[in-house]
C-alpha cells in the first residue's frame, strides 16, 4: 500500500463476510490489511491523501463532506482485471452520488497525490498475487447482485507496507 490515507466505505453484514471469504482464499495479504470495502479515493480520480495530513485536519475536512452527502446505494459490475493488471475488481458506475462524494472529498482542501487513473470506484477482490489461470477464471465468475449501501465513509492511514489503521469513521447524513 502506498503511503498516505485512503477513503472507503466498508461493507457490512453477510455481503462483507462473503467478500472477505473470497479475499482470504485468493489474496490473504489484502484480506489482512483492510476490511472489504468500496474504494472511493486513493487509487483513482485522486491519489492517496498526504501522510502529512493529521487525523484532526482530516476530520475537519471530511466532516462537512459527510454532513452534505446523503446515503445512497450502488451496484457492482462483474469482475474484471483492472487496466490489464493482475488486480481483480468489481467496478461501480462512476457517475451519480458516488462521483459527487468523490468530488466533495477532492475539493475538501486535503492535500493528495495525483492519481494514475481516472475515477473508477470499485470493490477489490484480489490485489497482490498473480492468480493461477483457473483461480482467475473462477474469480471472474463471481457475481454480487444486491445493492450496496454507502451510508458512511472511513479513512485508513498506511502504517507500513502491510499495516493500516482506521483513523476516521463518519456517517453520511445529507443535510
Amino acid at each position: 500500500m502506498k503511503p498516505g490515507i485512503i477513503v472507503m466505505s466498508e461493507l457490512r453484514g453477510d455481503l462483507a463476510a462473503r467478500v472477505l471469504e473470497i479475499q482470504r482464499r485468493v489474496d490473504p495479504r489484502m484480506a489482512a490489511e483492510l476490511p472489504p470495502h468500496v474504494t472511493i479515493t486513493g487509487s483513482s480520480g485522486m491519489g492517496p491523501i498526504s501522510p502529512a495530513v493529521s487525523d484532526e485536519a482530516l476530520c475537519a475536512a471530511l466532516e462537512p463532506v459527510a454532513l452534505a452527502t446523503k446515503p445512497f446505494t450502488v451496484r457492482l459490475q462483474p469482475p474484471m482485471r483492472f487496466m490489464q493488471s493482475t488486480v481483480v475488481v468489481m467496478q461501480i458506475d462512476p457517475n451519480g452520488p458516488i462521483r459527487a462524494l468523490h468530488e466533495r472529498i477532492k475539493l475538501s482542501g486535503v492535500e493528495y497525490e495525483t492519481a494514475r487513473f481516472t475515477f473508477t470506484p470499485h470493490l477489490t477482490l484480489s490485489f497482490y498475487p498473480e492468480l493461477p489461470r483457473d483461480v482467475l477464471r473462477e474469480l471472474l465468475r463471481v457475481r454480487i447482485d444486491e445493492e450496496i449501501s454507502i451510508d458512511a465513509i472511513q479513512a485508513y492511514r498506511s502504517i507500513d507496507l502491510t499495516r493500516t489503521k482506521k483513523v476516521l469513521d463518519l456517517k453520511l447524513v445529507g443535510s
